[in-house]
């Protein structure tokens, strides 16, 4: 699974100097390379390290909700939130998914940018549509005509001569 290049150095470090070898081997080991376990390792080294850099109540499996929720607010799908954590169903990688103010506005801008380009994309066909409703003084089936051959790509000029 892909990573964040910001990490690979430290990965690299740590594969080095602590992983077992081969494709089966672990990456983190006891001191005597056996299969961590949870109380030994909470003990020895996870508060310590909570300790050293000055943090309380935070839990290891906080660094994972922490990671995908990052990995979330990059712009991942669901789909692509179950795969990267292993999950069987969506219900878990849900748990994964805020919403936040920050995000709700970077959503809105998007979706105004979107809508932005693309109206300047159909203004011609939009203008056209006009023209022949004004031509035929609002003639609702010009109307729904011209509105249907733009929704197709095409402008109803393309049939009737007229230009946008």
């Amino acid at each position: 699974m892909p990573f964040p290049d910001v990490i690979a150095p430290d990965v690299r470090w740590h594969l080095a100097c602590f992983a077992q070898d081969g494709d089966d081997g672990l990456v983190f080991t006891s001191p005597a390379g056996a299969p961590l376990r949870h109380s030994n390792f909470y003990r020895r080294v996870w508060v310590k390290a909570l300790e050293r850099v000055g943090m309380t109540g935070v839990h290891f499996h906080d660094l994972r909700h922490t990671g995908n929720m990052l990995t979330a607010d990059a712009g991942a799908n669901l789909r692509e939130l179950v795969d990267r954590m292993g999950h069987a169903s969506s219900c878990a990688a849900m748990i994964y998914l805020h919403s936040t103010d920050v995000r709700q506005r970077s959503l809105a801008d998007a979706v105004g940018k979107l809508a932005r380009a693309q109206m300047r994309k159909t203004e011609p066909h939009a203008a056209a549509a006009k023209h022949l409703a004004r031509k035929w003084h609002g003639a609702g089936e010009c109307l729904v005509t011209a509105l249907a051959f733009h929704r197709r790509g095409r402008w109803p000029g393309d049939l009737m001569g007229a230009q946008p």
